[in-house]
């Protein structure tokens, strides 16, 4: 996926030429912006391809905002990947043009992905969240004994937490720290393990870290265990690239020294940011 036209039609552009009155809103559009001299748009069009390999480019798509996604002659397993892969970002899609089966197999995906919305936490979700930040720090192996409605309560103070809701009941939480130097740090992320898989720390995730950006922030960082592919995965597919790797060492008493323990992170910022 690309916001760049030139990127998208050096990639796609063939591929869309080769059937032009199928693809003629994708190639009428690019057209017109490359030959524009306006100003680049506030919130430019997102535009995507298949491509396996060396093999030639299989579909493609483009998003302008407002308007319905389009989408090339697509099969549908890969048009209901197109609509988990979006959603996962935290994109907003309206609709969708396509294929009567692709349009179908899109919109069923994304019904499954983004149900859902993010808000603000308040003083009524103190006590869910104490629990859920202990369940956190207990998984991460962080110390214990640490006050969390503490913590909670100073999040709440400048709107540092985000809770995902699905039918008005709390799924998943996203924090963040005080902007510092013009970055915050996005965690804890965390849902309870019954109720993981279906996107909920994805959209939360999202939620925290465009409302950022939308907020002045540059840079947008969280950590992530190498150890974990679904965090990993989860965190690229939003947009995050790896800043550095770290190594943390905990000491532990052991009969003739010191034993180490090794746990490996990873710093991560969005696309794009530098």
């Amino acid at each position: 996926m690309t916001t760049d036209t030139g990127q998208f039609l050096a990639a796609a552009g063939e591929f869309l030429r080769a059937d032009p009155a199928r693809n003629t809103v994708m190639l009428t559009v690019t057209e017109n912006l490359l030959v524009s001299s306006a100003a680049p748009a506030a919130r430019p069009p997102l535009y995507g391809w298949w491509q396996a390999g060396r093999s030639p480019v299989g579909a493609a798509f483009m998003h302008t905002p407002d308007f319905p996604l389009m989408l090339s002659p697509a099969d549908a397993p890969d048009a209901a990947r197109l609509a988990s892969d979006l959603a996962g970002t935290g994109r907003r899609v309206h609709g969708v043009n396509a294929g009567q089966e692709a349009a179908d197999a899109f919109a069923a995906a994304w019904r499954g992905r983004t149900e859902g919305m993010a808000r603000l936490a308040a003083g009524t979700d103190c006590d869910l969240l104490a629990g859920w930040f202990g369940a956190f720090a207990r998984e991460a192996g962080d110390p214990p004994g640490a006050d969390h409605r503490a913590a909670v309560a100073e999040r709440l103070g400048y709107g540092g937490i985000t809770v995902w809701e699905v039918g008005g009941a709390p799924v998943s939480v996203a924090g963040r720290t005080r902007a510092v130097a013009g970055m915050v740090r996005v965690g804890p992320v965390y849902t309870p393990p019954e109720l993981r898989g279906h996107g909920y720390a994805a959209g939360a995730t999202a939620a925290v870290s465009q409302a950022a950006l939308d907020a002045g922030v540059r840079e947008v960082v969280l950590y992530t265990d190498l150890a974990n592919p679904t965090s990993n995965a989860l965190y690229q597919r939003l947009g995050y690239l790896p800043v550095e790797d770290r190594v943390m060492l905990s000491f532990t008493p052991a009969r003739h020294g010191l034993r180490f323990i090794r746990e490996r992170t990873r710093g991560l910022r969005p696309a794009g940011r530098r």
